[in-house]
């Protein structure tokens, strides 16, 4: 991967003349990393940027994440965006809601998971299950390093069975477990189903799409747009599908910041 920031002015020459279709995750892209999920917020600076990018008809902006759809909303406070909740299994914004069909079976045997694994955890402090309605999620960043293989151990005995008989899907990510539906669907096809609707909207001219994430969820999204426009991920360089990285939700920030100055630029140049 290569620092975005060496390529800034590339960047404005790509983007210049076109509409763009930018796409954030929340934790760790937005919003820093924080032990419990609950304190992670949007810093007030990021929340004016997306504020007035929303506002240019040249850009659009979808948050998908891991969290509730209500949870990214209740977080963010920006109307007239899109928001994917679990990993796009849900989607509202203008003119948009869809919520995946999930089979009642599914449902029942995601809380005899739950209970199971609220059960077997109990003697381990740190570790905690998210029910998110459509999907659970396993935290254990908080757990003592001496037990997060008991942790894990747990966590796949528990799910084994589920898992060999194709009835969930598992990902992992940042000091977290997430069980899912068994359905092919994900960040990249939630990305994909947005981007076909706006080329849609915008009669099929060049929409150019920008996917910034911080996690293994993330990759998804990454390898689906990887030909089609830019990729960035956020946090150290390591193997990944994106073709740049940044460091920190700051950088994040700035990079916001050089594309709406772009287009007010563009805006002032024109009139």
């Amino acid at each position: 991967m290569k620092h975005l920031s060496a390529f800034l002015d590339k960047l404005v020459k790509v983007i210049d003349g076109k509409s763009i279709y930018l796409f954030l995750d929340y934790d760790g892209t937005l919003a820093p990393i924080v032990d419990k999920p609950e304190e992670a917020f949007l810093p007030k600076e990021t929340r004016e940027l997306l504020i007035n990018l929303a506002k240019d008809c040249n850009c659009k902006i979808a948050i998908i994440s891991g969290r509730t759809i209500n949870d990214v909303k209740g977080r963010v406070k920006i109307k007239n965006i899109i928001y994917a909740g679990n990993h796009g299994l849900e989607i509202e914004g203008p003119k948009i809601k869809f919520r995946a069909r999930i089979h009642p079976k599914f449902l029942t045997m995601f809380n005899s998971i739950k209970d199971s694994l609220a059960k077997k955890l109990s003697g381990i402090k740190g570790v905690f299950v998210e029910d998110k309605g459509l999907t659970l999620s396993l935290h254990y960043r908080l757990v003592n390093k001496k037990h997060v293989s008991d942790v894990k151990t747990i966590f796949h005995e528990t799910v084994i069975t589920y898992l060999a008989g194709d009835r969930i899907r598992v990902k992992s990510g940042k000091m977290i477990f997430e069980i899912r539906p068994p359905i092919d669907w994900d960040k990249g096809k939630a990305v994909l189903w947005l981007l076909s609707r706006q080329q849609f909207v915008n009669k099929n001219k060049n929409v150019l799409p920008i996917y910034i994430g911080d996690d293994i969820t993330d990759e998804d999204a990454f390898c689906a747009i990887r030909n089609k426009g830019l990729t960035v991920f956020v946090g150290s360089p390591k193997e990944s599908c994106a073709e740049y990285y940044l460091k920190s939700t700051q950088d994040v920030a700035k990079l916001l910041g050089r594309i709406l100055d772009h287009y007010n630029s563009d805006k002032q140049c024109r009139n």
